[in-house]
């Protein structure tokens, strides 16, 4: 999962970066609000960690502006203003919720997953599909009920499609879901992930729609 921060304070960023990191998050990193704004307008995220007090332009207006444009990645506002007022500020101005520092890293990530279950349209903290059991809290896979071992893409690959069965997934969208700034991605990644999983879980277990992306049947069908 991609997750972009928006913090202006090196240290905090550093730290916030590096755990999210270890908790087997791509994250991409910038320092002021017109950046933010920027990525968020060109670029697909799976979430935003986002202060408000960002130099440039305010972390409520580049809420403002990207709700204003119907871009509905869910934000996670991370900030030292804990008042009531300010709390209501942020979700009014289109927030899915609201973390004041400071904080401790395991409920952020916490909170993020449950972000993502929420715009996933989902409830159970568990995904499962046929006999496939996937914990996003513990990175962990069964098959069956045995572990498959997956590296972190192969995870983040298998979860998107799984959480969107019945839906074809393009190329550009995985992509940019799997991958940050400084990673270095060769043309043929993306196939060496679907082969992996497919040698895994049946080579019928993703669907290839040419020229467009990938997919799971909705289950049962």
């Amino acid at each position: 999962m991609r997750i972009l921060l928006a913090e202006d304070d090196e240290l905090l960023g550093d730290g916030v970066r590096a755990g999210l990191m270890q908790y087997k998050y791509t994250v991409d990193w910038v320092k002021n609000g017109q950046a933010a704004l920027q990525a968020l307008l060109t670029e697909s995220f799976d979430a935003v960690v986002l202060d408000l007090a960002l130099p440039r332009l305010s972390g409520i207006e580049v809420l403002k502006t990207i709700r204003a444009k119907n871009i509905s990645t869910p934000v996670l506002i991370l900030t030292a203003r804990d008042k009531v007022e300010d709390r209501v500020a942020g979700l009014d101005a289109g927030a899915d919720d609201y973390l004041t520092k400071p904080f401790d890293l395991y409920e952020l990530c916490a909170r993020l997953r449950a972000l993502l279950r929420r715009s996933g349209g989902r409830a159970e903290p568990i995904l499962k599909y046929t006999n496939i059991k996937l914990d996003p809290a513990a990175h962990t896979v069964e098959k069956a009920g045995k572990p498959i071992e997956l590296s972190r893409r192969e995870f983040d690959l298998l979860q998107m499609l799984m959480e969107n069965s019945g839906r074809v997934l393009s190329r550009e969208n995985i992509s940019q879901s799997l991958y940050g700034w400084g990673d270095n991605v060769d043309s043929n990644a993306l196939e060496v992930h679907v082969h992996n999983l497919r040698k895994k879980f049946g080579a019928k277990f993703i669907v290839t729609i040419r020229g467009v992306g990938y997919m799971v049947k909705k289950e049962g069908e």
